[in-house]
């Protein structure tokens, strides 16, 4: 049996909240999920789904904070190259030292890589 929907009125646009746009968004991206399949269950176009990933994305993007630990107590003696660098110790114990002579666009690849 197929059901149709009549919106009657001068507005015939539906509005989603942005619970509802979250909601749908988690539906349509967990792993294994098809997003075509959440878009007809849910009865919205595929299209706009991915049009609200790009702007979740981008909204996300707009302002990060990451916390800073400054370590002061360092055991060992500090090089003056290692002076000159930025070190990033990752969550699962990796450390990643970028040096002065970096580019600013290579720590900015390497520092949105790892976002």
């Amino acid at each position: 049996m197929t059901q149709i929907t009549l919106q009657t009125g001068p507005e015939r646009r539906r509005r989603w909240s942005e619970d509802e746009r979250r909601r749908i968004l988690t539906a349509a991206f967990t792993a294994g999920a098809v997003v075509a399949d959440v878009a007809r269950q849910l009865e919205v176009s595929t299209s706009l789904i991915y049009k609200w990933r790009q702007q979740s994305v981008a909204g996300e993007a707009r302002a990060a904070f990451t916390p800073v630990i400054l370590a002061s107590d360092r055991t060992a003696a500090v090089t003056p190259a290692e002076a000159r660098a930025i070190v990033v110790e990752l969550g699962n114990g990796a450390r990643l030292t970028i040096g002065a002579q970096a580019s600013a666009a290579l720590v900015t690849a390497i520092l949105r890589a790892l976002r």
